[in-house]
Formats: structure tokens, sequence, C-alpha cells
């Protein structure tokens, strides 16, 4: 089996002709689309609209290629110089195009009635959610020129300190035990079965943030500044409203979510003592020992088992799930292990064109990677589900992006504690409230902490020791007793990637709701068995063209009370109850 995920698929290399042929094809589309724009106040509406659809489903369909190419050489390879050229290559001609684009939305806002016009137009019918959003935003548009500023500026701005976070993360080197490794290697160290192990390599982590600190904290300050004044001048009452309104997701929604999830921190901070008690410890966990597998734990899985244990648990729901998953490791579509160079964590990437994924892990053998793995082929699953809608269709807010992952997640681990003796039971039990307590009481902490940094980066500049202390304050916020305050993580801001996006904040609330959705979701379909499968593929193709809240409600939930997250949250409680009597 192939360890390294095969781009070739996509183009052979940024030298191939279908590359260049590609760059030149996203040029003249976009020409096209200038061209439109400047005549559309001659032409007859429908048809300026018609027009232009097709036209940017040609640049989508291009931009789309081009795009997610360079993003997965250059996850693969932070240091590939030729992979940041493309990078600022495509970012510069994209740019140009922005105010094309915001002129675009602004014609799609004249029309006075879209469901009227979609009665004369196909075209128009399938795109009538699209058009309705981009007649929303409109309202947030600024001039076609200043649009285009932004995107051009964005390239030296936002975007370049969020490469230099990727960089510096990917490449710094951590001294562990006399050698050299990467930051991703020694992350991984905290899931050891040696607690010696575990705690060197937290001291080793801790450590080798002081080489890069400052810079990360540059970047941090200057990204979430340049968020914020976007948002000002779009006129979003601030940061968190604009990532709402991006997620197709209600305040209300969010609330109901943040009400029961503080409601039942209590909870997790039950299971976070037991688990200290149990390791020898009296004042709560340190954070080294967070991820301490308990019960049998030292099994280690090679790939081909990995393979069969996804493949077959997987087939139990459904085959074609099953059959994706084999594809996947049979078709070089996953970046398996970590090396230097490489991106820490793991993503998936869908690649509409060819109709397939890519999925970067950084593989230790133990059954949380099986679990990630898991978790990213939900994504793909997803991808998978949304390859019917048209090109512009296919992009789904993040909170629902979260939800195939985690619901597949629920399924493997449900899965495996029926088959489990008491000591493997518990081993599984643990493992499952570890990445629930990160879901649930970690997220919490990072959403308190992007929140103050917002707040407080607007009147100073937060130095490495301001985000450390700020990260210190949410994390005793979030994990009360549960955690040892002598030993937290105050660096956490200075790993995560989803704070180092120029264009998209609070992408941390989304795990939460996605791990809850999915724990409803398969509520249901342990009520409905096989029946349910249809409908939750039905509702996974629909995720792009509705909210979060009309995704919910084709299951009948309601999303916009505290109930329906207090249910999912009381499962949660069920495990705890069940942990500590084992």
């Amino acid at each position: 089996m192939n360890t390294e995920w095969s781009l070739n698929e996509i183009y052979k290399g940024f030298d191939a002709p279908s590359y260049e042929a590609d760059f030149g094809k996203l040029e003249d589309a976009m020409k096209k689309e200038k061209e439109l724009v400047k005549k559309a106040d001659t032409m007859e509406l429908k048809s300026a609209v018609e027009q232009l659809i097709a036209v940017e489903e040609e640049i989508a369909k291009h931009i789309g290629n081009l795009s997610v190419y360079i993003g997965l050489v250059q996850a693969a390879d932070t240091e590939n110089g030729d992979a940041m050229a493309q990078q600022n290559r495509l970012m510069k001609l994209w740019s140009e195009g922005s105010a094309t684009q915001a002129a675009a939305q602004k014609i799609y806002a004249r029309i006075p009635d879209i469901d009227a016009m979609a009665k004369e137009s196909d075209l128009i019918q399938e795109y009538s959610f699209m058009l309705k959003q981009a007649k929303k935003q409109a309202e947030h548009l600024l001039s076609d020129e200043v649009e285009e500023m932004i995107a051009a500026m964005d390239i030296t701005g936002g975007s370049a300190w969020g490469n230099l976070f990727s960089y510096l993360t990917s490449t710094v080197k951590v001294d562990y035990q006399g050698k050299e490794i990467t930051l991703s290697e020694v992350r991984n160290l905290a899931y050891s079965p040696d607690a010696k192990v575990r705690k060197e390599a937290y001291e080793a982590e801790i450590a080798s943030y002081e080489k890069i600190q400052d810079s990360i904290a540059f970047a941090l300050n200057n990204i979430k500044n340049q968020f914020a004044m976007i948002c000002e001048k779009k006129g979003y009452a601030s940061p968190l409203d604009m990532t709402l309104e991006q997620s197709r997701m209600s305040r209300k929604t969010l609330d109901a979510m943040m009400t029961a999830i503080q409601e039942y921190l209590p909870v997790f901070h039950k299971y976070m003592r037991k688990k200290a008690e149990m390791l020898g410890y009296s004042n709560g966990l340190p954070w080294y020992e967070l991820f301490a597998p308990m019960g049998k734990s030292d099994t280690q899985y090679s790939l081909e088992e990995a393979k069969e244990c996804l493949v077959n648990n997987f087939q139990k729901f459904s085959p074609d799930m099953a059959d994706m998953m084999k594809e996947a490791f049979e078709n070089q579509w996953i970046d398996f292990y970590p090396r230097k160079g490489k991106e820490g964590g793991a993503f998936c990437a869908g690649v509409p064109s060819i109709k397939q994924s890519r999925i970067l892990t950084n593989y230790d053998g133990y059954f949380g990677s099986i679990r990630t793995l898991a978790h990213e082929l939900g994504h793909a699953y997803h991808n998978v589900q949304v390859q019917t809608q048209r090109v512009l269709n296919q992009d789904y807010p993040m909170p629902v992006a979260e939800t195939a992952s985690t619901f597949n997640e629920t399924h493997l681990i449900k899965a495996a504690l029926k088959e489990a003796t008491n000591e493997e039971k518990l081993n599984l039990l643990e493992n499952s409230l570890m990445e629930h307590t990160q879901v649930i009481v970690d997220i919490y902490s990072r959403y308190l902490f992007e929140t103050a940094v917002f707040e407080q980066c607007q009147n100073k500049f937060l130095m490495a020791e301001d985000c450390k202390k700020i990260m210190e304050e949410a994390q005793k916020k979030a994990y009360g007793d549960g955690l040892d305050s002598n030993y937290l993580h105050p660096y956490m801001w200075a790993c995560k990637s989803h704070y180092y996006s120029s264009g998209l904040s609070f992408y941390n609330f989304p795990y939460a709701f996605g791990g809850l959705f999915a724990l409803g979701l398969y509520s249901k379909f342990e009520e409905e068995g096989a029946d349910f499968v249809p409908k939750y593929k039905a509702m996974l193709h629909a995720t792009p063209v509705c909210t979060v809240e009309e995704a919910a409600a084709m299951e009948g939930i309601d999303l916009t009370t505290p109930d329906f997250w207090r249910q999912s949250l009381s499962q949660i409680e069920e495990l705890v109850e069940e942990f500590c009597k084992l």
C-alpha cells in the first residue's frame, strides 16, 4: 500500500501542459465575466444572470482544480518554493477579478423576485438559493474597486501571515531525547502508553514554541485585525456576526448550543477528575495526561489493519461508504505519516473534477489515528453526496461540514464498544470521552480565546505573553477543576491552524455543532436502522443549498432551542457514568 497520496490525477506537476492550460482557461473565463458585467445594464436581466452563472461555473471549475492542487502540494511540503510561487500567482489573478465578482453579486441582488425568475429558467431555479444568499450578502459589499484592493492586499497581508504560521509550525525543530523531531511527531507522543514519554514530550513541545512564539503572535494579531477591520467596513456588527452569516447559521442556534454546553461542563470535569484519580493525581489532570490511554491501549495497527477495521465497520452502515473507504486506501487518496515539512494535524480536501478526495493525516498506529481516518473519510463521504449538485452548489457551510465526519467517529466507537472486553471497553470509553472533551470543552476554550483576542487586539498589540495569558484563562474557565491549573497548555493558540485564516474566523464552534448534531443524528439511525441512511444522504446532499436550521429540519430537528443540544450532551453524560463505574 502506498503511504503518500497521488496528485497526478489532478495535474502531473506545475510544468504539466494541462496545468498551464487551466490557468489560461481561468484567465479567459475571468475576462469573459468582466465583459459581461460591463454590458449587463444593456441586457435583459434574466439573460445577464444566466450568462454570468454559466461563466462563473467555468471559473469555479478551473480555480477549484488549481487551488486544491497547489494547496495539497504545499501541505505535503511547506518548504516547496514552487508551490508558494504558484499560490501567489493564483491569488494575484483571483484578486484582480475581485471587482468583477463584487459587481456580479450586485447584479444578482438586482433581481426583484428570484422565485418568479426561477419559474422562467431551469438554471436560475437550480441556483435560487445561491442567488438569494448573494442578494443578502450584497448589503455588505463595498465598491468594486475597494473589494479588489482588499483581495490584492490580502496576498501580502493576512494570507501571507497565515503562510508564515504554516511554515514555522511545520519546520520548527523540537529537541526531544537528544534528537530533533517535528512538532507533529512530538504532539503524537501525547497518546503514548508510557507516562514518562508523555510528560517529556509535553515539555519538549512547550519549549519548542518559545523559538517561534513572537512570529506567530505577530501573525495572529495581523490576521485578526485585518478580519475585524474588513467586518467593520462591510457593516457587520462583529466578526462573529460575519462568521455566522457565512455559516448560514442563526445566533439563536449558537446561543442555544452554548447554553447547553455551559450547563454540561461539570459532567466533563467529573470525567477528567476520575481519570486523574485513576492515574494517581489529586489536583485534576495535568495537560500532558489529557490523552493518556487507559485500559488495554498498547495495540498498534498497521495500515492494512486500519483499512480492514474501517471497511468492515462501515459496511454495516452503508456499503457505498465502505467501498469509498476501500478505494481511498487502495488508490492513494491518503498521505499517512508525519515527516519534515509536512503540515501537522489532519484534513480532507474534495477534488470535484475527479470525483475524489485527498486526505492528510499524521498516522501513529494507535486507535486514535484510525478514528481520525474515520473522521476525514466522513468528510470524503459528504463530498460524494454533493458531487451531483451543480459546481457552484457544492460548498457547504462550516457547521454542517463537521457533521458527517463526527457521525463516522460515533459509528466507529459504538461498533467497537459492542465487541470489546471490559479492559478494551474502558480504553474505548476513555478514548471516546477524550475526543468528546476536545470537541466540547477544548472547543469552548478556543471560542473563548478567539472572542477575547478580537476584543483585546483592537486596543493593544497582543505579545506572546498576552496570548498565553488569554489562553490559560480560557482553559481554566472551560476545563474548571478537571485540569491541574499548574500544567495547562499556554500555547494552544500557536498550534491550531484554524486561527490563521484571513477569510475565516471562529472555526471552533462548528466542531461542537458537528459533534452534537452527529450524536442526535446517530440516535435517529439507532431508532430507524437502514431506513435512516437514504434520508441522511439526502440531507448531506442538501447542505450546500440550505441553512443549517433547514438541513436539521429535514430530520425533524429544531436547533434553535437548548433541548436538542441537551439531549445530545446527555448521551455523553451516560458515557461518563459508565466510565466511572468501570
